[in-house]
């Protein structure tokens, strides 16, 4: 185990310098760059973006920006922001809770209903239900995350107002039922398209325990079937998916971004935009590099719970 870490942490950390190094190479190469907002000011003098451009570090060539920058990120200063002159750690701190909640709320759904549809699914193979489930989740992964919100906006806000089209809350209302009560429907969006593929990943797997020998032997035993199902198989068909779990984190943040902005939640996706729009590169770089660490550490973790859980690959 320790060497498996070991080597797990140093895959990590060479993983984060090429991210790193991608992020701020293509973020430097777009055209414009963060000097492009100062030149709409028509006060703006040349001589005034060259002493700007001076003191923001900017005329120094890209891999003298990397490198002190990435010194100054393994002392703990990921930068300032060109927008308002705040640290990049203050600004994504703000907006951290508000993703956080997004991303918790839509996983605990997406694991607990996909998991359920799985198993049922497979138990149930062939079955109007399986069928039913099949169809549901290829809709939903044909259809981009964006377009469902729309639509559960006009129906339940627009049309039923049953549901807050968007924010976080109501300005003068900080109780735990108004949170609740704008979280519903993204939350719901969020969770839709990760219900279908854990879903499906959950019938293979549960497909593929049920074939093998323990399952059989179990049943030829008398063993009821529900107590095989809920003894025998759920617990090493849950084992692909504790990886599953670690692999969906990306996609996670990727669909929170669009979310986040179709509902105006104040998470860190929408932040990414509007710092992507503002050339606000400190803090586009920092969330690029919060994301990655998030996304390493989610799969290191379910590497390190499947190996505790799994014998097999403990004593490997």
């Amino acid at each position: 185990m320790p060497a498996f870490l070991l080597k797990r942490f140093i895959q990590s950390i060479v993983l984060l310098v090429i991210v790193s190094i991608i992020g701020f190479t293509v973020l430097n190469l777009i055209p414009g760059g963060p000097m492009a907002q100062y030149a709409l000011d028509p006060g703006m003098t040349q001589d005034d973006m060259n002493r700007l451009a001076e003191q923001l570090g900017l005329n120094r060539p890209i891999w003298v920006q990397y490198f002190d920058w990435a010194w100054r990120l393994l002392h703990g200063d990921w930068g300032t922001s060109f927008r308002d002159g705040n640290p990049v750690t203050s600004v994504i701190g703000r907006h951290i809770f508000a993703t956080f909640l997004l991303m918790g709320s839509s996983t605990a759904i997406a694991i607990a209903i996909g998991t359920w549809i799985g198993i049922r699914g497979a138990t149930h193979r062939y079955s109007a239900f399986d069928y039913l489930a099949t169809v549901g989740a290829m809709v939903a992964l044909s259809i981009p995350t964006f377009w469902f919100g729309l639509i559960g906006i006009y129906v339940f806000s627009l049309r039923l107002d049953w549901l807050p089209a968007g924010n976080m809350y109501t300005i003068g209302d900080g109780s735990v039922l108004n949170y609740l009560h704008h979280l519903i429907m993204p939350s719901a969006v969020l969770a839709l398209v990760h219900i279908a593929i854990w879903s499906r990943f959950m019938r293979g797997a549960t497909l593929d325990v049920i074939s093998q020998e323990f399952v059989k032997t179990a049943r030829a035993k008398g063993v009821t079937e529900r107590r095989v199902i809920m003894k025998h198989v759920v617990g090493n068909a849950l084992l692909p998916m504790i990886t599953l779990a670690g692999v969906q984190l990306p996609s996670i943040l990727t669909g929170a971004l669009v979310t986040e902005t179709v509902f105006t939640w104040p998470g860190m996706g929408r932040l990414f935009l509007d710092s992507l729009g503002y050339s606000d590169y400190p803090v586009v770089m920092g969330l690029l590099m919060f994301s990655a660490l998030l996304t390493i550490a989610g799969n290191l973790i379910a590497d390190i719970v499947v190996a505790l859980v799994d014998p097999r690959i403990r004593l490997a």
